[in-house]
């Protein structure tokens, strides 16, 4: 029990002192308002700090993460079909793929698919 509480002491000395000396030579010498700016990607934040979001890539990006995700529901669905009643996986199939198959009409249907430029 006391060899535990020894190393307990010790590695909490060790850490400390790494935070210590991380705190120390990360400290900022100059004290520079370039430096000190957050950094931006090719504009000044003082202007133009707000630009003009695209939606469409939003909307692709959101579209992306509801197949990606309907993706990982059909995978277990061809592992576990000789483990379960033929019937209930094929009618579990048909209603997850008409899902998906109405699901990108809708969205082919509000031009959710049409670029723009």
């Amino acid at each position: 029990m006391m060899n535990l509480m020894i190393m307990m002491i010790i590695i909490l000395l060790i850490c400390s002192i790494l935070i210590l000396i991380s705190m120390i030579i990360s400290k900022k010498k100059m004290n520079d308002r370039e430096k000190l700016s957050p950094f931006e990607c090719g504009f000044d934040p003082k202007t133009s700090s707000r630009l003009p979001f695209s939606l469409q890539f939003f909307m692709i990006t959101i579209i992306f993460l509801i197949f990606d995700v309907e993706i990982s529901i059909i995978l277990p669905m061809i592992i576990i079909f000789k483990l379960i009643n033929k019937m209930i996986w094929f009618f579990s199939m048909i209603l997850i793929m008409m899902i998906l198959i109405l699901g990108i009409f809708y969205e082919w249907n509000q031009s959710v698919l049409n670029w723009k430029f």
